[in-house]
C-alpha cells in the first residue's frame, strides 16, 4: 500500500517554497479588505508554475496543539477556502482534514475537474490536515476534494469548512468570503440587557422556505433580502422580541426542514449569499429583534458529498454504530469523543455568533445527544463505563461548549430542546449543570396541549394536568415552546385542535394563548398560530396569509400583537420568570368550575398581576378569589374582547377590594368571568 508520503511525492508536480514564518490571516476591517497575503519569502524563486500547488501553510504549531486537544474554536479562520496573496499573485489557500487519505487533491471547473491536477501537501505533524495554495483561484470558484483513501477508496467531497456551496441538487463547495460591513454596533453593544434572562423574551419561529412565497416567479423562494423587507417589519408590527430560524445552514433535502445538515458553514444558497442572510440579520438588529438560529451538532446525513465516510473512515461520525447511527432520523450521530470533532462543532457556534452576529443558539435534539439508549432497544446500545445510560462525550462536549459561548460573546443565549428529566441542563457548569441559558417545557407543552384538546364538559376530571406544570415550572430555566412540531404530521393546526363549535375552538385558542403568556417562562410560537392557521403546516407552499380578511383570524392575530405588548410592559411577567417568587397560585383547586387564578409578581410589589381564567363556555358570575393587596384593581387585558372576537359581554371591571378573607388572603374581589376566556387585573 502506497503511504501518504510516497502518494504525496508521485502526485505532486509544484515547486515548494520554503514555509513562512507565520501565516496568520489578517481580520477583516471597517471597509472592504484585500485578500489575505502570506509573508513574502525572498529566498523563493519569483517564477512559479501557476497551474499547479503551491505548498505553503496558514497553520501555527499553536493552532495544530489546539486542534488535537479539541480546543481550537476557531477552525474557521484556517480550514476550508480562503482568498489570499502569494508572492503577489492571487489564490486560493486550501486546507481540509483527511487524517486516513492516500491522496488528496482539489478539483473544480478551474481544472476541469481533473483529480490528479492540484495535490494538495499532507502536513508533517500527524494533524492529518492536507493543504496547499492554488493561484488564480479566486471567489465564485466551485470546487470539491478528491480523496483517496488508504485503502484506495475514492471519494469527492464538499468542503465541511465552505462559505458557501451550490444550490440543491448541485453539491460542490463554492470559494467565497464572510466579509459584511456591518451597521449593528449599537444592537451588539446594548443586547446584554435586552437579551437577558430577566427580561421579555417573545419568539416567532420560522420556517424561512414556507413562510411566504413568490407565487409569479419561476423560483418561488423569498431570498434573504427580500424577506427583509417582508418579515422583519411584521415581526416588528407582532411586537414579538425574538425570531428564530428554523436551520438555515445547507441542506441537500429540503423535506427535512433543515435537520440534515451537510455544510454547518454555508448559508443555504436557496434564498441567496451569505452576506444576503448578513443583510437580513442586520435588518433584525436595527429594529431591536434578536436573532436566533437552530442549530443542529447532534446528527448529520449520510449524502456522499457530505461529512459521512470522509476519508474512507468513520471521521466525523462514532465508528461504533450503537453510538454512531440514529434509528429515528437515519442519520450519523458525531464523535464528541475525538477532540477534531469538538473543534469543529463548537468552531461552527462560534462562527455563527461571530461572523453572523447571531444572538442565541437552539440546540436541537439534545434529549438525543445525552442517552446512549435513545430511541433504541435492549442490546442495541452498550453503557459508559460506570454502566450508566449516559453519553458522557456529549454530556463533556456539551459543557465545553457553553462555556466557550458564554465566554466569548456577551448578551447571547443557548437554548436545549431537551425532554428528558436530566438534571442541570439550564445550570452552570460550575454547579455541575450543562451551562445552558434555556431549556424547551416540553411537559408544559405536552400537558396543556392534551387539557385544551379535551372537551370542557371533562376539564374537570384533568384539572391536575394544567396546574401540574408548576410544581417544576422553577427547576430550569424554561421556554414555553409551541413549535413547528405540533402542527405536522396528522396533529392539526392548533386552532383544530380546540374543541367545540367556530366560536368555542378560536376562544379556546385565545385562552390558550394567554396562559402561555402569563405562565412563568419565556415564549415561543411558530409562525402561522398568531393569526389561527387553519391547515397544517405545509412546507411546500406559503402560510394562508388570506385568512386575516376574516374576523376570527384577524382577532387571534390582534390578540397576539397585543400579548405581546402586555408581556413585554407588565415586569411582573418577566423580571422572574424562573424564580418561584414570581408566581402565586390564588385558586388551584377549583376544578369543578375549571378556573384557574395565580399571582405574578415582579422586583416591586405594586406592579403585581392577578390572572384569572375560565376554561368553560358557562360565564362564572360573581367570582370571588383574594388578593394580594388590598385597593382599586383594574382589568388590564381580556381575551374575550370583541377586538379579538370575544363575546365583549364582561369587560373594563374595576374591582375595590374588600376585608373578606378567601383563598389565605385578608381581602378579595368578586368578579365576573367570561366564557373560555381570561382576565388580567392590576392595582391601580
Amino acid at each position: 500500500m502506497m503511504n501518504k508520503k510516497n502518494a504525496l511525492n508521485k502526485a505532486d508536480n509544484a515547486t515548494k517554497p520554503a514555509a513562512p514564518k507565520k501565516t496568520m490571516a489578517k481580520k477583516a476591517v471597517a471597509k472592504k479588505p484585500k485578500p489575505d497575503t502570506a509573508p513574502q519569502n525572498t529566498s523563493s524563486p519569483i517564477a512559479l508554475p501557476n497551474n499547479r500547488v503551491w505548498h505553503l501553510s496558514r497553520f501555527t504549531d499553536f493552532d495544530i496543539s489546539l486542534f488535537k486537544q479539541g480546543k481550537h474554536y476557531k477552525l474557521y479562520e484556517k480550514m476550508g477556502a480562503h482568498v489570499m496573496q502569494y508572492l503577489g499573485i492571487t489564490g486560493t489557500y486550501f486546507a481540509v482534514w483527511a487524517p486516513n487519505a492516500q491522496y488528496v487533491s482539489v478539483i473544480g471547473n478551474f481544472n476541469g475537474w481533473q483529480k490528479g491536477s492540484h495535490s494538495l501537501s499532507v502536513r508533517w505533524d500527524e494533524s492529518g490536515i492536507w493543504e496547499g495554495f492554488i493561484p488564480h483561484v479566486g471567489n465564485g470558484e466551485t470546487y470539491k476534494y478528491f480523496i483517496q483513501s488508504n485503502t484506495g477508496e475514492k471519494l469527492e467531497k464538499a468542503d465541511p469548512f465552505a462559505l458557501r456551496s451550490e444550490e440543491a441538487p448541485k453539491t460542490a463547495s463554492i470559494v467565497w468570503d464572510t466579509w459584511y460591513e456591518w451597521d449593528d454596533k449599537n444592537w451588539l453593544e446594548t443586547r446584554k440587557k435586552t437579551n437577558a434572562l430577566n427580561q421579555p423574551m417573545s419568539v416567532y419561529e420560522v420556517h424561512f422556505g414556507s413562510w411566504a412565497r413568490n407565487l409569479d416567479a419561476a423560483d418561488d423562494f423569498i431570498g434573504y433580502r427580500e424577506m427583509a423587507e417582508k418579515l422583519v417589519p411584521y415581526v416588528k408590527e407582532m411586537n414579538f422580541t425574538h425570531v428564530e430560524f428554523m436551520p438555515l445552514m445547507e441542506h441537500p433535502y429540503y423535506p427535512s426542514w433543515g435537520y440534515q445538515v451537510t455544510g454547518y458553514y454555508a448559508a443555504t444558497a436557496r434564498y441567496g449569499t451569505p452576506q444576503d442572510l448578513m443583510y437580513l440579520i442586520e435588518q433584525f438588529h436595527k429594529n431591536d429583534i434578536a436573532v436566533i438560529f437552530d442549530w443542529v451538532p447532534s446528527h448529520f446525513p449520510g449524502d456522499a458529498h457530505g461529512l459521512y465516510n470522509f476519508d474512507g473512515t468513520h471521521l466525523y461520525e462514532h465508528a461504533d454504530m450503537r453510538k454512531g447511527f440514529h434509528p429515528d432520523w437515519k442519520s450519523y450521530i458525531f464523535n464528541y469523543g475525538r477532540s477534531e470533532v469538538k473543534s469543529f462543532l463548537i468552531s461552527n457556534a462560534m462562527f455563527l455568533m461571530e461572523l453572523y452576529h447571531i444572538d442565541a443558539l437552539r440546540v436541537d435534539a439534545v434529549a438525543s445527544m445525552l442517552y446512549l439508549d435513545y430511541s433504541r432497544k435492549h442490546g442495541e446500545w452498550e453503557p459508559n463505563q460506570f454502566g450508566g445510560r449516559e453519553n458522557l462525550e456529549a454530556i463533556s462536549f456539551l459543557k465545553e461548549f457553553n462555556e466557550a459561548i458564554y465566554k466569548h460573546f456577551d448578551g447571547v443565549q443557548t437554548i436545549a430542546e431537551e425532554s428528558t428529566s436530566f438534571t442541570g441542563v439550564s445550570k452552570p457548569t460550575y454547579l455541575g449543570g450543562l451551562g445552558f441559558g434555556q431549556k424547551w417545557m416540553m411537559g408544559w407543552m405536552n400537558d396543556t396541549l392534551k387539557y385544551f384538546e379535551k372537551n370542557p364538559a371533562y376539564r374537570l376530571y384533568h384539572h391536575n394536568q394544567i396546574t401540574f406544570s408548576t410544581n417544576y415550572a422553577f427547576s430550569e430555566n424554561f421556554m414555553l415552546p409551541l413549535s413547528h412540531d405540533e402542527v405536522v404530521y396528522g396533529k392539526q393546526s392548533l386552532v383544530y385542535k380546540m374543541p367545540g363549535d367556530e366560536w368555542q375552538r378560536f376562544a379556546n385558542l385565545r385562552a390558550l394563548y394567554a396562559y402561555m403568556f402569563t405562565h412563568p417562562g419565556t415564549k415561543l410560537m411558530f409562525m402561522g398560530g398568531e393569526f389561527a392557521q387553519t391547515s397544517e403546516w405545509n412546507l411546500a407552499q406559503s402560510l394562508d396569509w388570506h385568512l386575516l380578511q376574516y374576523s376570527p383570524h384577524k382577532g387571534v392575530s390582534n390578540l397576539v400583537k397585543n400579548l405581546n405588548i402586555l408581556y413585554k410592559n407588565e415586569p411582573a411577567l418577566y423580571q422572574k420568570s424562573f424564580d418561584s417568587a414570581g408566581f402565586e397560585w390564588i385558586v388551584n383547586n377549583d376544578g369543578a368550575n375549571s378556573v384557574l387564578v395565580y399571582a405574578r409578581k415582579g422586583n416591586q410589589a405594586y406592579n403585581d398581576l392577578l390572572v384569572a381564567i375560565n376554561l368553560t363556555p358557562v360565564p362564572r358570575q360573581h367570582y370571588r378569589f383574594g388578593v394580594t393587596q388590598a385597593g382599586v384593581w383594574q382589568e388590564i387585558f381580556n381575551t374575550d374582547s370583541t377586538e379579538y372576537w370575544g363575546s365583549g359581554k364582561v369587560a373594563n371591571q374595576d374591582k375595590i377590594s374588600e376585608a373578606h378573607n378567601i383563598h389565605g388572603k385578608a381581602h378579595s374581589i368578586v368578579v365576573d368571568l367570561p366564557p373560555l376566556a381570561m382576565i388580567v387585573l392590576k392595582k391601580r
